[in-house]
């Protein structure tokens, strides 16, 4: 019997991959050939798509989902906030102080402690960027971005959700745990099982990255920022490096230029901060912005 649709010139002719696999399951039998993993649909089949030969399948899929996501969900550019999954908030610093018991520790601890203002100059940030709600095109712009995880990527998606605002989180699957912090958009939450797509994924939309107090990962994403507009496979946008005390003491960026690997002027790359006003100035002098 001839359906109304198969009528209409602009239907396609094929069924959609949701369909098949319902016909799949409405037809499964129980015969020897039907059981074994080998007649599953490819698509359907896990433990098909976890062999290592499919990799470069799983890249693309990555790639995909959250660019497919953030595309429906009217995301046009992003302000991206890394730092220290470590550094407490001020509300959980006595917290914190608790969990020192021998006098190295309780030096790490309080110089910790002494960086959690960062977590609230991350959140007003974020609250000051959502609060101005821009809009182009019909896609929101400036939209927080952050790893999803805790401290200073807490600070992120909790500015942005007291300003009423959604953010994005980019969780990544480790060895230990490692869930999403709880003011994450829950449709904006991404879990990434490769680091490469995820770092990708952190600049597709970036028109300005905040960057805080960090350490190994704080390192990687901020170096391979550098690297991309060093070398010009990025256009420049803002940098905000936050700390300067900090990162002075850990990286000597005079002393490379010094030594002839960097240029002298590589350092203005990135603009010093120290406060959520001055990080935003600098965005909106930088695209001419009327949200001051």
């Amino acid at each position: 019997m001839t359906e109304p649709d198969d009528k209409n010139l602009t239907k396609g002719r094929f069924y959609k991959a949701q369909q098949e696999a319902g016909f799949a399951e409405a037809k499964a039998s129980t015969t020897p050939q039907t059981q074994d993993p080998a007649y599953r649909l490819a698509f359907l089949d896990s433990e098909f798509l976890l062999r290592d030969e499919l990799r470069p399948v799983r890249f693309q899929l990555e790639l995909l989902k959250p660019e497919m996501l953030l595309e429906e969900a009217g995301i046009g550019s992003t302000l991206v906030m890394y730092g220290s999954a470590r550094i407490p908030s001020p509300e959980h610093v006595e917290a914190v102080r608790a969990t020192a018991t021998t006098p190295e520790r309780t030096k790490v601890v309080e110089r910790l402690i002494a960086k959690s203002h960062y977590y609230e100059e991350a959140r007003k940030l974020a609250f000051t960027a959502s609060q101005c709600a821009i809009v182009e095109k019909d896609m929101r712009q400036f939209v927080v971005c952050s790893g999803g995880g805790p401290s200073i990527m807490e600070a992120a998606n909790r500015g942005a959700t007291e300003a009423g605002a959604e953010s994005i989180g980019l969780n990544i699957v480790l060895p230990h745990e490692q869930a999403p912090n709880e003011y994450v958009t829950p449709s904006l939450s991404f879990q990434f099982h490769y680091f490469a797509l995820r770092k990708m994924h952190f600049l597709l939309r970036a028109r300005a990255v905040a960057v805080f107090p960090g350490g190994f990962g704080t390192f990687d994403e901020f170096f391979e920022l550098l690297t991309l507009i060093q070398t010009g496979k990025m256009k420049p946008i803002p940098i905000l490096l936050y700390g300067k005390d900090y990162w002075n003491r850990v990286v000597n960026f005079d002393a490379l230029a010094e030594e002839g690997v960097i240029n002298a002027n590589d350092t203005d790359l990135f603009r010093w901060c120290e406060t959520a006003e001055e990080g935003w100035k600098h965005i909106v002098d930088f695209y001419e912005l009327d949200c001051g």
